[in-house]
Formats: structure tokens, C-alpha cells, sequence
């Protein structure tokens, strides 16, 4: 994803007031130099633009205070100009169009090490430690000159950790005896709306190679020792990086930069900037990062920060970026693959409460699980749905043709579509407002399907289709099935009801509606297996702890239901996204919000017979040290249950299970889960009458 916004969102909002004069400098230029001590904590910075016109203000984090002021060489008083948050606005009176000088420092935040990957996507400070430094864009760390601005950035780091911002390495000084201090010079040329600062206690690799319009290609690894010294992962990481770019080039035109560094974070992120992508250090050993998560972030190098989003209007960019890169991985894999991608998608959207169907445009970014289903899975199946709407050709063709127009511009939806509607030579007008503006998704459903006449070969079928308001103007695959034959038909349909008439050349058994899920709609019960996303992001999430409904010795606790209890509201506070509501047995078979179930094996096993449900699910393997699993069932509310041998075997779940959402069950040996699955749910198919 692209780096963490919504500090940068806020930031900009409060920003509001910034002279126009600020967008209209073409393009603005920072200048900085920024000493920092990673040990102490402590920033100091000198800042050099030009002003956009007179009376500018900026804004700064609280921990760095202004301590001087100068416009061509005079010296000028600062004056505070109002906060919000943890940001003070200040003000400085020179000329409009004079060199602006601004010394400012202070001690920073130390890093918050404890942040889980929720907490990262929301407003950060900057921070700093010698386990790792991060002054993300939107802290207020430094001056903006403009909403769109080139930089030069001078690093000077005690203590000689290595440290980066976004752009090209214009020069670097690396100790070469102790006490001496890490010495770089980075230069960004493009329009790019922030700065991200790292420094880390990183050793550096680097490949060179040449891209394939000539132009060098800077590779780079910043690993920390334990993680560098695993055999072959920094090359690994440096081969597959200049595969992606070579990949997305190919793609979509030439390599925005002319440099991409892999850099582990001691935070759970996973951030893409222009350049660089901010890894967790713990999960970069995993290989689906490579696989999968590297390739996204390589991508967003053209959409995101090679095109930049304009955010007053929704992010596509997330969406694009899933689909050219992780749903791409999954269809070259195999089409079952994909479908299974789609399916999550649209899982993930059914699991949403009804209130959280907000329209695509209205997504920024992903702070929290319902704007990730839009954001990123509702995104990405507009553009599956777009692809089969004007074919493979014209969606490549569109794809290019917005790169050449927007790279290094704030684009929107609009010049998406603008773009394609070149590409395929016709409108998309229609296609691009009901999937964008219309909230949540259609419901469509065959209500019959009869045969209404037989003649030779030829089969004249009837379906007849229903949609509740707002009625989708859909292409609605329909497939028609006999024995072991089967043939796909694809149907306009615009309103709440319709009838469709086909011809098939055998006599139709059944009707299933959209079985590969090439559609973004509502799927009917039947294909909608309970996970765990259900309970994540539930408006009214229920809570019962086993180990306080029952006796610790008719549980066969041990004595340990306080401890069960305590760790399982420590659990289901990081499961849920909204404060859950506790309740007692009754609540199990109340109507109301998802209930989760917590506790020990014993407890648990003990409430669920008080309750007449099965104490152990069907189709799950047994062993583990705590098990996950939702429960299958036609009344009652949702249900989830969680049983665990011991408290610390539900404490060592709190960081993992929440990234399960679009799991039914789950087997965890201690943080690991060892086996996992979604329950079966094939959906319907509807028989034809004679």
C-alpha cells in the first residue's frame, strides 16, 4: 500500500487555508538539511523554499520548535498561528517570492515499537531510536512549500546509521572510523506531495543494473545484521525487484526512477513510496512478501507515486495495484486461483455490516477493515469487471495511454476513464458512475428457469431475474448445465425484474448464476461461509468469556479462569475493530450483533453443551495449542468461538489473528497458524422446469 495517509490527509485538510499561489508554483523546491542523533532522539533541521506569496505558514510537529528565521539574508520574527493535535501552525511574514531561511529542532518521540499493523495506518510522529527511526510525510517534521514539490535532502546521522529518503542518491559518506556520522544527499526532481525519512541500524546491499531504455538502475537492501545474514534473501529481494520493474515497464512504459530499495522496518508497515517500500522486518523473511507484497509495492512506483492520486475525488490507485499486481499473480497461476482471490473479495464485502457499504469514490485509504473491502477488493473487481466489459487490447492500450497522459500529475477517476474510453472508442460513463457513486453492491438472483419450448436440437429457455433497488445495469453470466456439459451465456440486465430468453442447443438441468464470480454483487447465502471478518469489523460485536460462565472446577480450569478471562478480553479488544458488548450464556442464541466466544478448552467445551451446539466443528484437524472456528448454523446470531489450553496461548494470538479475516477456522501452535480453512459453501443452482 501506499505510504501510511492519513496523517498526510489530516495534515493537508488543516492545510486548506494555504494560498492557491502554493499549487501553482511549478514545481515548488525544498531544500533541507537534516542532522539527526538516532540515540538522543534528537532533530535538527534547516529548511530553505522559495515563498508562494507573503504571510506563509507551515506547519510543525510539537516536539520541534522554530529558532530562526531569515528571507534574503534579514531576519524575521515567528509568530504561532493556531494547532490541532499534536500540530502547531506558525507563521512568518517575508515577501512573497524571497528565499526563505528556517532553523528548527527539538527531541523526538521515541519509536513506538508496540504500534500493531491497525495503529500504523493512522496518524504517526515522528519518531525516533536506535532500533529505527520513521518521520513519516505527515508528521510535520518539515516545512511544505506547496501541495506538489521537488527536494534536495541532506542526511547527517550520528552514530552512522545509514538513513533514506525517497529519490536518487546523489551522494554518500559512509563512516569510515567510530564516532563518524552517516553522510547522504537524495534528490527528487518529480512532483511528489511528502517525505518520509528512515534510519536504521540497516546493513546495505546494492545490485546495479541497467534499464531498458539505458538508463542505470540503483537496487538496494537495508537489512538489519540477523535478517542480511539469512542466506540468499537480500540477493533474492534485489533479483525479484528489478524483475518487477522490468515486469511493470513492460507493462505500462518505462521506470518512473531510477531507483528501489527493499527497507525493513522495525514497525509492522508496509508502505510503498516513491523509490522504496518500508517492510516489517519480521515478515520479510516470509515468502509470499516476495511473492506477492513486493510486486505491489514495485507497482505503486507507477500508480500512486508515479501518477498521484487525488484523494478529494477517491483512491484507485489500490485498486489498479491489486489488480495488475496481486489478482495478476493469482490468474497466472491458475484461473481456480484467481477465482478464489474474487471469492475473498466478495466474502470480505458480505462480511460488512449494511451501514458500512460507503460508495468506492468515497475511499482515501485502508484504516480499518470495511475501507479495505471497498478500497482495495471492490477496486480491483471494477477493474476485472471493465476488463471483460472492452477486452484484454483495449484495457492494455488504456492502461498506457493514462500513464503517458498523468505520470508525475494528480489524476483522479475521471482521467481513468477518460483514458479508457479512448482505448475501447466509446462511452464508460455509465459503467464507471453506478460501480463508483452507487454504495455497496447488487443482489442478483434467478428467481425460475423453465423451458418454454423444444424443437430439434434447440432449446428456447426462460430465466427470469430479480435485483432489489438500486437497480445495476449488469452483464450477468448465466451458466446452463446437463450432466457434464455446460455453457456460459452472458445477459444484459438493467432492471428489478426481467425475463431472458436463450437458445441452447441441448436441453438445460439447472441454472447457476455467476459460479466464477466475474461480478461485484451481494452472492446469496449459499455461497457466503461464516469467517472471521464477520466478527473484525461487526457494528455491535458480542463478547462472552467462557471462564466466568463457569465454575473453575466444574471447568477443569485449575484455578486459571481469571487468567483465561483476562487474556481473552485482552484477545477479542485487538480482534474487534469496535469495543464489544460482554454477555452471558443467553446471549448465545440472542438476535443481535456476531458473538465471540472465549476462553479455555475446558470452558468453552462446557458452554457450548449448556448452549445445545457442538462442542468440536466438523472438518477441523485436530491439536494446537488454540483453536478458531465459526459456527455453521440457520439460527441464531453469528457465532465465533476461540478455545486455547492455556492463557498464553490466547495471548499469543492478539497480534496474528486479526490479518485471518477471510478465514472460517484456524489451528494456531502458539502465534503460528498451522492449519486454516474456509467452510465449504458451493452455492446455488436452480432447476429448470419443463
Amino acid at each position: 500500500m501506499l505510504r501510511a495517509l492519513l496523517g498526510g490527509l489530516l495534515l493537508a485538510s488543516w492545510l486548506a487555508w494555504l494560498p492557491a499561489a502554493l499549487a501553482a508554483v511549478a514545481p515548488a523546491t525544498l531544500r533541507l538539511v537534516v542532522e539527526l542523533d538516532p540515540g538522543l532522539g534528537e532533530l535538527q533541521v534547516e529548511a530553505v523554499l522559495r515563498v508562494p506569496e507573503a504571510g506563509y505558514r507551515f506547519v510543525l510537529h510539537e516536539s520541534l520548535q522554530p529558532q530562526a528565521a531569515s528571507a534574503d539574508g534579514r531576519v524575521l520574527p515567528l509568530r504561532a498561528a493556531g494547532s490541532r493535535g499534536a500540530l502547531r501552525a506558525w507563521r512568518v511574514d517575508a515577501p512573497a517570492g524571497a528565499e526563505l531561511r528556517l532553523r528548527y529542532g527539538g527531541r523526538l518521540p521515541a519509536l513506538e515499537q508496540a504500534r500493531d499493523d491497525r495503529e500504523v495506518l493512522q496518524a504517526m510522529p515522528p519518531m525516533a531510536s536506535p532500533a529505527g527511526s520513521f518521520l513519516s510525510s505527515g508528521s510535520g517534521w518539515y516545512p511544505r512549500p506547496a501541495e506538489l514539490f521537488a527536494y534536495e535532502v541532506d542526511l547527517v546521522v550520528r552514530g552512522g546509521q545509514p538513513a533514506l529518503v525517497a529519490g536518487r542518491l546523489a551522494h554518500e559518506q559512509r563512516p569510515s572510523a567510530a564516532g563518524e556520522p552517516y553522510r547522504a544527499r537524495f534528490v527528487f526532481e518529480h512532483p511528489t506531495d511528502g517525505i518520509d525519512l528512515m534510519a536504521g541500524p540497516w546493513l546495505v546491499r546494492e545490485r546495479l543494473a541497467t534499464q531498458a531504455d539505458g538508463r542505470a538502475l540503483r537496487l538496494r537492501t537495508y537489512f538489519p545484521a540477523a535478517l542480511d545474514a539469512e542466506a540468499g534473501l537480500a540477493e533474492a529481494y534485489l533479483a525479484d525487484s528489478q524483475r518487477y520493474i522490468e515486469r511493470y515497464a513492460a507493462q505500462i512504459g518505462a521506470y518512473p526512477f531510477t531507483e528501489f530499495s527493499v527497507v525493513a522496518s522495525p514497525l509492522p508497515t508496509g508502505f510503498g513510496m516513491p523509490t522504496l517500500t518500508y517492510i516489517g522486518e519480521q515478515v520479510l523473511r516470509l515468502p509470499f512478501i516476495r511473492a506477492s507484497s513486493l510486486g505491489h509495492e514495485v507497482l505503486h512506483n507507477w500508480w500512486g507515486n508515479g501518477v498521484l492520486v487525488d484523494y478529494a475525488r477517491g483512491n484507485w490507485s489500490e485498486g489498479l495495484t491489486t489488480f495488475m499486481a496481486d489478482y495478476a499473480y493469482k490468474a497466472e497461476e491458475s484461473a481456480a486461483a484467481a477465482r478464489e482471490m474474487r471469492l475473498g473479495w466478495l466474502r470480505d464485502f458480505a462480511a460488512l455490516p449494511a451501514g458500512a457499504h460507503a460508495p468506492l469514490a468515497e475511499f482515501r485509504s485502508r484504516t480499518h477493515g470495511a475501507a479495505a473491502a471497498v478500497g482495495y477488493g471492490k477496486a480491483a473487481m471494477v477493474f476485472v469487471m471493465l476488463q471483460d466489459e472492452i477486452g484484454e487490447d483495449a484495457f492494455a492500450r488504456g492502461i498506457r495511454l493514462f500513464w503517458e497522459r498523468e505520470r508525475f500529475r494528480i489524476a483522479g477517476w475521471d482521467a481513468l476513464r477518460a483514458a479508457f474510453e479512448e482505448s475501447a472508442g466509446r462511452s464508460l460513463q455509465g459503467f464507471f458512475q453506478q460501480w463508483l457513486e452507487l454504495p455497496g453492491g447488487p443482489a442478483p438472483r434467478i428467481e425460475r428457469a423453465r423451458v418454454a419450448e423444444q424443437a430439434g436440437q434447440e432449446t428456447r429457455l426462460l430465466v427470469s431475474l430479480a435485483q432489489p433497488a438500486p437497480a445495476h445495469a449488469l452483464r450477468l453470466p448465466l451458466q446452463l448445465m446437463a450432466g457434464e456439459r455446460s455453457e456460459t451465456r452472458v445477459v444484459e440486465f438493467a432492471e428489478g425484474r426481467a425475463q431472458a430468453e436463450l437458445t441452447v442447443g441441448f436441453v438445460p438441468e439447472g441454472v447457476a448464476l455467476d459460479p466464477e464470480l466475474r461480478l461485484w454483487r451481494l452472492p446469496e447465502a449459499a455461497q457466503l461461509p461464516p469467517i472471521l471478518r464477520q466478527w473484525i469489523v461487526a457494528a455491535a460485536p458480542r463478547l462472552v468469556i467462557a471462564d466466568t460462565l463457569v465454575e473453575a472446577g466444574a471447568a477443569g480450569t485449575g484455578g486459571g479462569g481469571r487468567a483465561f478471562a483476562e487474556a481473552a478480553q485482552a484477545l477479542a479488544e485487538r480482534l474487534f475493530e469496535r469495543a464489544p458488548a460482554t454477555g452471558d450464556l443467553a446471549v448465545l442464541t440472542t438476535a443481535g450483533g456476531p458473538v465471540l466466544l472465549v476462553g479455555s478448552d475446558a470452558a468453552v467445551a462446557a458452554v457450548l453443551a449448556r448452549a445445545g451446539l457442538p462442542v468440536q466443528p466438523h472438518g477441523m484437524p485436530a491439536g494446537g495449542t488454540a483453536r478458531v472456528w465459526t459456527v455453521q448454523r440457520e439460527a441464531g446470531p453469528a457465532l465465533a468461538v476461540i478455545a486455547a489450553a492455556e492463557p498464553a496461548a490466547l495471548r499469543a494470538l492478539q497480534r496474528p489473528l486479526p490479518h485471518y479475516g477471510s478465514q472460517s477456522w484456524l489451528v494456531f501452535d502458539g502465534p503460528r497458524a498451522s492449519a486454516r480453512g474456509v467452510w465449504e459453501a458451493p452455492g446455488r443452482v436452480v432447476a429448470v422446469e419443463p
